[in-house]
């Protein structure tokens, strides 16, 4: 078998940290339920991660990735910002419908470290992660279309992840998709107005 660059390793056991704990949860999932859910050797993880907690940080890291790389995506100007932003929000709406597991995953991931002696940093993290996205998403749209905002941005970044936070956790709950159509107009009228002409 071909050696395998570590930063693809690491992401082949990252992906498979994920897939074995969206099955079994994060507190039974171990470094040998890991292992073999990608199928190496245990010494080969240990190779890659030197602890649980570069785990979880690699894990929540590519969680975020998954979902962002399909809004960057859909961000792309359209007629109008309202427009655009509006598709940022389907196409994570829809990547929430479609992997409801992966994102009741990152709430369980928030809990387990806010839980876990040493590992409360992680949560923060992925808090700050969420926020920094945002304020990156943000910034991609305002170099596209060229327009200003009645908030700073890092006030709108952090109040767009926590909206964003709060909906999906009350879709997971709630599973009622007649809603959120209403409801992510609603918001993106609301984001809408908060922004200035040039």
């Amino acid at each position: 078998m071909a050696r395998m660059p570590s930063a693809a390793r690491r992401r082949q056991l990252t992906e498979a940290a994920i897939r074995a704990m969206t099955r079994d949860g994060v507190a039974r999932t171990t470094t040998r339920s890991i292992a073999a859910e990608a199928g190496v050797s245990l010494s080969v993880f240990h190779y890659c991660f030197d602890s649980k907690q570069a785990l979880v940080e690699s894990v929540i890291t590519t969680i975020t990735d998954h979902y962002v790389t399909v809004v960057r995506e859909a961000l792309r100007p359209r007629a109008t910002l309202e427009d655009t932003v509006r598709a940022g929000f389907q196409a994570y709406w829809d990547h929430v419908r479609a992997r409801p597991d992966e994102h009741m995953l990152t709430y369980e991931l928030t809990q387990y470290a806010l839980r876990q002696p040493g590992f409360e940093h992680l949560a923060r993290r992925q808090y700050e992660l969420y926020a920094d996205t945002y304020a990156e998403l943000i910034e991609q749209l305002r170099t596209g279309m060229d327009f200003r905002l009645s908030v700073p941005v890092p006030v709108l970044a952090r109040y767009l992840a926590a909206m964003t936070d709060g909906l999906t956790l009350n879709y997971l709950v709630l599973g009622d998709e007649t809603v959120w159509t209403d409801i992510l107009d609603a918001v993106t009228a609301h984001i809408a107005g908060l922004v200035q002409s040039p």
